[in-house]
Formats: C-alpha cells, structure tokens, sequence
C-alpha cells in the first residue's frame, strides 16, 4: 500500500478520520474530503503527517457535481492519479415516516446516495485500472431497519445495489467496487442513540460491546489491499453478531 493515493470524502472525523490514519500508517498519501476545515479535519492532518504520510484536505458539498469535481480535481492535482476511493461522507436522520417529507428525502438522498455518484464519477478518469478500489458505505439498517429509519435505511439499501451494479460494470477495467455496512458505531453521528439505546446494543451483539471506528477502518483496509482483489460487488455486514 505505500504510495497508494486515497481519497476518502468524510474523512475528518469518525469512521472516515480512522479510515485515514490506517491508510496513512500504511504509507498511502491521504486526501480526506469536509463540508468545511474544521478542529477535526485539521487534527485528521496532523495525524497523517504524523505517520509520515502526505495529506490533503478539500473542502466542498460532494452532493453538487461542481464541487465533487473540484476536490477530484484538486487531489489529482496534487498526486498525479487516484488508487483507492472510500466514499464515506454522508448524513444521518431518523424521523417517524408521517413526519418524513420530500426535503428529508433529498437532505439523506443527496449526501448518502448522489454525492457517493459524483464522486465516483469524478474519479473514474483518474483512476489506476487495473488496481483501483472504490469503498462505499452502507449501512446495517439497509437489511435490518428500525422504525423512523425508512428514508436514512433506503439509501444505504440503494448503496449496497450501487456497488453491486457498478462491480460488474467496471470489473473488465480490474476495478472492484465493495461495501461496508456497520452497525453501530460509536461516533458523535450515534451519541444520541448510544444515550438512548447503548445498553440494549450491547446486550444483543454477540461481541458485547459497542463497535469503534477502528473495526471499520480496519475493513477498509483489507477491501483496499492487493489481498481483496478477487472480491468486488459484495457488501460486508460488521455489527459485532448483532444480526
């Protein structure tokens, strides 16, 4: 992995922050992708720096086709090429679906489904092929929804069909296309459902405890890695055994 360029959008905090200290650890140049610099974004940095790695940040709305494809661009700019795309920004809100209205939709729609798009699209012309990875999230609920989770469950499902659709389209370029869908993690995006529901959590996942952004950066890892090149359209379920 030393020398790979991965652009990971969401990657000032959470999961995305400990996808890119792993990678930075394994010698890759990091790219991590923000709404706007930030405390997190800029401790993200340091951490990459601190692990010898090259760093980036670009700042923009990855659900508006200008924006996605400037921080692509940028990111080229700065490293030549793209290896590894981890498409791991997205938004969060649970509402009761009579309350749910067409703003809801486009709010999760837009981040979680549109701007993963934009991004892959943007990137597709710099990507290495064969070699290159591209790593989306899903999520848990995409299989296994809650009550006030259909908007938020319904495009983490459409992730998981994305990745699926688009393996077979850009496998015969030798480019895999994988998922990643947590459970819950403890980030600030869970604090609320950890407050209300982490006891109950814990008590139904085989593991016992609460999974940590490092359980997840440790998947990615492997997806990104020459050991995963024989696998592409699957969408991997880390909950602990809660399912």
């Amino acid at each position: 992995m030393i020398g790979k360029v991965a652009f990971v959008s969401g990657g000032s905090r959470g999961i995305g922050a400990a996808i890119a200290r792993r990678f930075a650890a394994a010698g890759c140049h990091i790219a991590i992708g923000y709404r706007g610099e930030s405390p997190a974004s800029r401790a993200t940095l340091r951490a990459i720096a601190d692990a010898g790695a090259k760093g980036l940040g670009v700042a923009g709305d990855i659900a508006r086709p200008g924006d996605a494809c400037a921080m692509v661009s940028r990111v080229v700019e700065q490293f030549g090429h793209i290896d590894i795309v981890v498409n791991c920004a997205g938004v969060s809100e649970y509402r009761a679906f009579e309350e749910s209205d067409a703003e809801l939709f486009h709010t999760i729609f837009d981040a979680n489904v549109l701007g993963a798009i934009l991004v892959i699209q943007a990137a597709l012309p710099h990507l290495t092929a064969p070699g290159g990875r591209i790593i989306n999230f899903s999520s848990a609920l995409a299989t296994r929804p809650v009550p006030t989770t259909a908007f938020y469950s319904a495009s983490k499902a459409a992730i998981t069909t994305l990745s699926h659709a688009l393996a077979k389209e850009f496998g015969p370029r030798g480019i895999t296309v994988n998922a990643i869908a947590p459970g819950v993690i403890e980030t600030e995006m869970t604090a609320d459902i950890l407050v209300a529901r982490g006891a109950n959590i814990v008590a139904m996942t085989a593991l016992a405890r609460i999974g940590q952004p490092d359980d997840i950066a440790g998947i990615a890892y492997f997806l990104a890695s020459p050991d995963a090149g024989w696998i592409t359209g699957r969408t991997i379920l880390a909950d602990g055994g809660l399912s």
